[in-house]
């Protein structure tokens, strides 16, 4: 009668192991959920981050460089899908209807370095906004453009007196020339 007795409690104890292995499987499978759901949100692709230009590192990542352009920059996500590298640039602010011409204009310029450091073209780039994400193509025409802005750049910083391109004081005032600046609002 004991070994009958012993042989219930042993199976009654197993159990509450049961139990709990089932309860962090659980709890495993809704963690992996949540954080899929949360990247969704996030406008963050899937795939590898293997560029941060946020606190989210430990030292601060080198910006990409193309010398043939002059042309330097820190995107905010490099993002590795295969053999793909795209770009992600976060914006704070609530989306536009549609993107605003300067971040597509960013966002083609860093096209160009990824496709420079990585030796492959991105076949597009992400700009995410607050509340929405576009997936704006990286064509020929968006570099021809980002090149042709660059070169007009340039053009304005060799002559002398480039008149400021806005009348907004709040841009104004975050400008780092202010202090320099005899156009300034």
């Amino acid at each position: 009668m004991a070994e009958l007795t012993g042989g219930v409690t042993g199976g009654l104890n197993a159990w509450p192991l049961f139990a709990a292995a089932f309860l962090v499987l659980l709890a495993g499978l809704l963690f992996l959920a949540i954080a899929r759901l949360l990247r969704r949100s996030s406008g963050v692709p899937g795939g590898e981050i293997i560029y941060a230009d946020h606190g989210s590192r430990e030292k601060p990542e080198k910006p990409l460089y193309d010398a043939s352009l002059g042309l330097t920059g820190k995107p905010d996500y490099l993002v590795r899908r295969k053999d793909l590298v795209i770009p992600l640039e976060v914006k704070s602010m609530w989306a536009p209807f549609t993107p605003y011409d300067s971040h597509v204009m960013q966002l083609g310029a860093y096209c160009i370095l990824v496709e420079k450091q990585f030796r492959a073209r991105p076949p597009y780039g992400l700009l995410r906004y607050r509340n929405r994400t576009f997936r704006v193509p990286f064509t020929p025409e968006l570099e021809e453009a980002v090149i042709s802005h660059i070169e007009r750049i340039r053009g304005l910083k060799e002559k002398e007196g480039a008149a400021r391109s806005h009348d907004q004081p709040n841009r104004c005032a975050r400008c780092g020339y202010r202090h320099i600046c005899d156009q300034r609002i």
